[in-house]
Formats: C-alpha cells, structure tokens, sequence
C-alpha cells in the first residue's frame, strides 16, 4: 500500500510540475521577450531560463524542508507561498512598468528622421539617420540593461512560489518517508524545468527566423509590455 500512495504521488507531481508551468505563463514569457530583445543565444537563454527555474523550485523546497522540521500544517505554509506569490507579482509589474518606459523612452530617442544633402553640382540626396546611435552612453545604457536582466528575473523567480509543491512534501513528510519526499520533489522539480526549458527553446528558436525590422525600435517597449502583463496576471489574477 505504501508502494502504491508513493507511486500515485511521484505521477501526481509529474503531472502537477507539467501543468503548474503550463498554466503560468509567467514561468516561459519574460525569458522569451528578454531573450529576443537581448539578443541572448540559445546556450545563454537555456541557462538563464534552467538558474531562474532552479532558485524557483528550490526556495519552496527550502520552505517546505522547514515547514516539516517545524511541524506546520499545509494550510500554513500554502499562506506563507501565496504571500511570496504576491511579492513576486509585485517585483515582475514593477520590473515590467520600469522596462516599459525605458524601452518607450529609446524608441523615442531612436526616432530616424532625415536630413537633405546638397552637393557642388547642384545635386540633392537625403539621408536618414538616428541620432541616439551615435553616442557611446546610449550603448552604455543597453549594455546595462542586458546584463542586470538575468539577475533581475532570478530574483523575481526566487520569490515566486510553487503552491502545489508544498502539500506533495507534506503528505510523504506525515508518513515519516525521506526518500519519498525527495523522489516526489526531484520529480516535481525536473518536470518543472524541462517543461519551462521546452517552451523556451522552441520560442526562441522560432522567433529566430522571424524578421521584423520595423518593430526593432519597439523592441524593448514590447517586452516591457509582455513582462507587464504577466506581472499583472500573477497579482490580480487576470
């Protein structure tokens, strides 16, 4: 019987670990938008997307270890991971808005406009060009951007909780089974991973071929927009 209920559970978290990152589009959609306007590659967007997902799963693991050393009841710690759950939209809206704007405010300054040219033998040509290009800071700027993202969504995804995970700890916890809490979490958290890790890649492999170069100048907007809604949808449910 005993056999049985760890069986059942190890399926249960399979299956909880695929349609809990499924449902929340918060685990895939701000490494796909930052990959593409970072210009990360594959290799780099695997990473990102596999470090963020591990301080995801192992922070509520952590919780849930102490939970069981403490003795707390499910409910309990199911109300501390909601309140992480609402710190975690917080930061992703935040982020969002505050990449939102910059993104508009270096579309702004990357507007191309064009100047007229005359030439000795009467002749006139125009050239268009962008201004913002031309100075190092706005490089700087970029570069910035870049490279505090990563550790930005790692952050964000160290707060952000796996609700389901906790009660899978709890029960094999009850019935005084070690190597059942650690299976049930190992597999909960390698399906996690995988399936954040799969959407990703094939996103990122598909908006590769993609070309757009007019919506170059809005890329960064867009994906503050994108990280926007997902903040939202984390902390009002939308």
């Amino acid at each position: 019987m005993q056999q049985q209920t760890l069986t059942f559970l190890v399926a249960t978290a399979a299956t909880l670990g695929l349609m809990h990152t499924l449902m929340g589009p918060d685990h895939y959609v701000p490494f796909i938008a930052m990959s593409r306007v970072g210009r990360w590659s594959l290799v780099k967007t695997i990473i990102v997307t596999l470090v963020c997902g591990l301080g995801h799963v192992a922070s509520s693991i952590l919780l849930g270890a102490v939970g069981i050393a403490a003795g707390l009841a499910v409910g309990g710690m199911e109300g501390l991971e909601s309140w992480r759950g609402g710190i975690a939209g917080w930061l992703l809206l935040g982020f969002g808005l505050a990449y939102m704007a910059w993104g508009i405010r270096q579309a702004i300054r990357n507007r191309p406009h064009t100047h007229w040219h005359a030439h000795g033998d009467g002749t006139l040509h125009e050239h268009e060009h962008v201004h913002a290009t031309d100075h190092a800071h706005v490089h700087v700027d970029e570069n910035t951007a870049r490279r505090m993202t990563p550790w930005v969504l790692f952050t964000i995804f160290v707060f952000g909780p796996c609700e389901p995970l906790i009660p899978l700890l709890m029960y094999p916890a009850a019935k005084l089974s070690v190597p059942g809490i650690l299976l049930v979490t190992a597999v909960f958290a390698v399906v996690t991973l995988a399936t954040m890790t799969t959407i990703v890649v094939i996103a990122h492999l598909g908006l590769a071929r993609l070309s757009a170069p007019w919506l170059a100048r809005y890329a960064h907007a867009t994906a503050g927009f994108t990280l926007t809604v997902c903040g939202a949808a984390i902390k009002f449910g939308l």
